[in-house]
């Protein structure tokens, strides 16, 4: 199966919803936080729009934006 060279457009005449855009997360120094991977943490620093920086306790991680598997408690 092949896939469509261009993405799928929504058309205002369409009976379906419109697909809903998220805003990105933001994150703050001192906000405690959550990962899929490596449990709870604190954001000690951020580069913004890039990447925070989360203190894990047993190690310091870089977590790219847009930081899927975390999420702010």
């Amino acid at each position: 199966m092949t896939k469509p060279s261009a993405p799928k457009r929504f058309l205002p005449t369409s009976p379906f919803k419109a697909p809903v855009t998220l805003p990105p997360k933001q994150f703050a120094v001192g906000d405690q936080v959550t990962h899929d991977v490596y449990g709870l943490g604190r954001v000690i620093g951020i580069e913004e729009g890039i990447a925070a920086v989360v203190d894990f306790g047993s190690a310091q991680e870089r977590i790219l934006s847009p930081y899927a598997k975390m999420s702010k408690l």
